[in-house]
């Protein structure tokens, strides 16, 4: 397999979308609470960034599974919205 998309591809026929819905779920919930942890000095960066590398997975995943030109295109929206409150008074 050589690009991502063969994986998630991979990935969805073998465990299917519900256990991949369940996946990104778990993954952000592990990332909560390693934040959690972190602010409290229970662990380190290398933690966090583990946990991030798991969610960018899932997000790539989730992306590929409901259109990347969809999410690119709310993405953009989010940024404009972004700009637009960081240059109000």
């Amino acid at each position: 397999m050589d690009n991502y998309q063969d994986i998630y591809r991979a990935t969805l026929k073998k465990w299917g979308t519900e256990a991949q819905y369940d996946q990104a779920i778990e993954e952000c919930a592990e990332l909560i609470a390693a934040l959690k942890h972190f602010k409290r000095d229970k662990v380190g960066a290398a933690e966090i960034i583990s946990e991030l590398a798991d969610v960018t997975l899932m997000i790539g995943q989730l992306s590929w599974m409901f259109g990347q030109d969809k999410v690119d295109a709310a993405v953009v929206e989010k940024l404009e919205k972004l700009k637009g409150l960081l240059e109000a008074p």
